[in-house]
């Protein structure tokens, strides 16, 4: 039991912590993406310094990386840990594949803020609570202009969501995965909240002044 959750922790991490941002920006723009913008390697700085095409890539890419470790989990969950909850197993392989992207041991455990793939981890665990959280992503973000203010609402409301549109008995393990993605992703977030409070975050699409 101890090997094969092991299993499952390595491959999710692995999946989880590929830069996809930076590796495009690398492969495409010859560029070390952390020497743009704001240093993230995630699909927002990406499309800021790389380009729209750029960063719907890596936003679909750490998107689907957060999905295959989810199902990859459950897959090697299934044959290697039965008698455990398919749920426990999901929600196991979503929070270290959202840590891999987070920290990357390639990347000197600097990685992105978890948002696209934390999508993608519970857009396979729970799709429809994921759907709503990212409708609410994108109202916000529509409204205010502000992608971090979106990604911070966003996460917030999935817990919320996943509590009213997940059928069936969810483990307490599940439900503190749930809760500790989102603080994750909201914590990553602390800068863009002083500046929001402070007024000089910057809004989607209006270009700093040098």
């Amino acid at each position: 039991m101890v090997l094969a959750t092991l299993l499952i922790v390595a491959a999710s991490y692995l999946l989880g912590s590929i830069p996809t941002g930076y590796l495009l920006v690398r492969l495409f723009r010859h560029q070390d993406i952390r020497q743009a913008g704001s240093g993230n390697i995630g699909a927002t700085n990406v499309l800021r310094a790389g380009g729209k095409g750029l960063g719907a890539a890596t936003f679909l890419l750490d998107m689907l990386k957060g999905c295959s470790a989810v199902w990859l989990g459950a897959f090697l969950g299934g044959l290697l840990l039965p008698q455990c909850s398919p749920y426990n197993v999901e929600a196991l392989a979503a929070l270290v594949a959202v840590l891999g992207h987070v920290f990357p041991v390639w990347l000197r455990f600097r990685g992105g803020r978890g948002v696209s793939t934390g999508f993608g981890v519970f857009l396979a665990a729970t799709p429809l609570a994921a759907l709503t959280a990212i409708t609410v992503f994108f109202v916000v973000l529509a409204i205010s202009r502000y992608v971090s203010l979106a990604s911070i609402l966003g996460a917030a409301s999935f817990p919320l969501f996943a509590t009213f549109l997940v059928h069936g008995d969810r483990p307490p393990f599940f439900i503190a995965v749930e809760i500790a993605v989102a603080l994750l992703i909201i914590v990553r977030h602390h800068q863009n909240i002083r500046r929001l409070i402070a007024g000089t975050e910057s809004r989607f699409g209006k270009k700093k002044s040098a």
